[in-house]
């Protein structure tokens, strides 16, 4: 049986757009499967304390500007860090995703384009018809996609999904975990990579 690693991401989060190739890659590289788990992250950072950038200090707002630039220039990828479209409501696009994965179809190749629409590409991702041609050019039947999307079986996993990543103690998004083992961040990827590599046992806080 292929490793499972359990994937939460919030659609609109600039580090999970950062850090989706890197992981999808990583998987690959090692047969594990992504467990595709959007959540509701205002509902993680009530339990870790976090808050919005616009609440942070102003020092740690224009790290935020350095940060993003810095990584993307590592990762190969373009991106505005101000961008038009952003804060966004981002819940439309998370259930599309959780619909794919309801029709046992595989989202990342649709997740990287939504994901690259707030960040590099200057779209708002709350807009139906903006996600609808996103579906349709990653070859998914966009209007039965859209249907589910807005069913509240599909809000009903997103909000299990954020109660399983508060569970496994993410404190933000992108979070990956690994053999009840917690990465938070795009910059822990390759230590998953390593753990993946070595198959050693996961560490834990106990």
């Amino acid at each position: 049986m292929a490793t499972t690693i359990d994937y939460y991401f919030y659609s609109a989060s600039p580090f999970t757009y950062l850090g989706h190739k890197a992981i999808v890659d990583v998987a690959a590289r090692h047969g594990a499967r992504l467990n595709i788990k959007p959540v509701n992250l205002f509902g993680l950072w009530e339990v870790s304390g976090a808050v919005p950038p616009p609440q942070r200090p102003p020092v740690r707002q224009r790290y935020r500007m350095i940060e993003l630039q810095r990584v993307a220039d590592r990762r190969g990828l373009s991106i505005n860090p101000k961008p038009q479209f952003f804060p966004v409501d981002a819940t439309l696009a998370d259930h599309t995703m959780i619909a794919l994965v309801k029709d046992r179809h595989d989202p990342t190749g649709y997740m990287q384009r939504v994901f690259a629409g707030v960040w590099a590409d200057e779209e708002d991702i709350s807009d139906e018809t903006v996600l609808m041609r996103h579906l349709e050019a990653a070859g998914h039947h966009a209007q039965s996609v859209m249907a589910l999307a807005k069913s509240e079986s599909v809000a009903q996993i997103r909000a299990r999904n954020t109660e399983q990543a508060i569970a496994a103690d993410a404190v933000g998004v992108p979070a990956y975990v690994l053999n009840g083992e917690v990465y938070w961040g795009q910059d822990r990827i390759e230590y998953l990579d390593h753990a993946l590599e070595t198959g050693r046992a996961a560490f834990t806080a106990g």
